[in-house]
C-alpha cells in the first residue's frame, strides 16, 4: 500500500501544477526585468567614459572651483555606474536562482507523487 491514497496524490498533483505555473510567471517575469534592465545598461554604459573626456576638455576653460565640482560630479556618476551594473548582475543571479529553485521544487513534488 502506498503512502498516499489516489485523493491526496492528487491533491498533490494539483499542487504542483499550480507551484509550477506560479513559478513559470516569477520567471517569465523576472527573465523580462532583467532584459529591460540589461538594455538599458549596454544602451548606456559608456556615457560615463565619455561624459569624462567631456569633463577633462571642459576642465582647463573653467575656474579651479567649477573644475573641481566637475569632477565630483564625474566620479559620482562612476559610482552610479557601478550601482547599475551591480544591479544587472543581481538580477541575472536572481533569475538563475528562481530557475534553480524551480526544478528543486519540481522534482521535490514528482518525488511525492510518484511514491509507491
Amino acid at each position: 500500500m502506498g503512502l498516499f491514497g489516489n485523493r491526496e496524490k492528487k491533491i498533490i498533483e494539483e499542487l504542483h501544477k499550480k507551484s509550477e505555473d506560479h513559478f513559470k510567471e516569477i520567471s517569465k517575469e523576472i527573465d523580462e526585468l532583467l532584459d529591460d534592465l540589461k538594455s538599458d545598461y549596454d544602451e548606456n554604459r559608456e556615457v560615463v567614459r565619455e561624459f569624462s573626456s567631456f569633463v577633462d576638455e571642459l576642465k582647463t576653460k573653467l575656474s579651479p572651483e567649477d573644475a573641481k565640482k566637475l569632477v565630483d560630479f564625474s566620479s559620482r556618476l562612476t559610482k552610479i555606474k557601478r550601482c547599475a551594473k551591480k544591479g544587472v548582475e543581481a538580477m541575472r543571479e536572481l533569475a538563475r536562482d528562481q530557475r534553480k529553485i524551480t526544478r528543486e521544487t519540481s522534482m521535490e513534488y514528482e518525488e511525492y507523487i510518484y511514491l509507491k
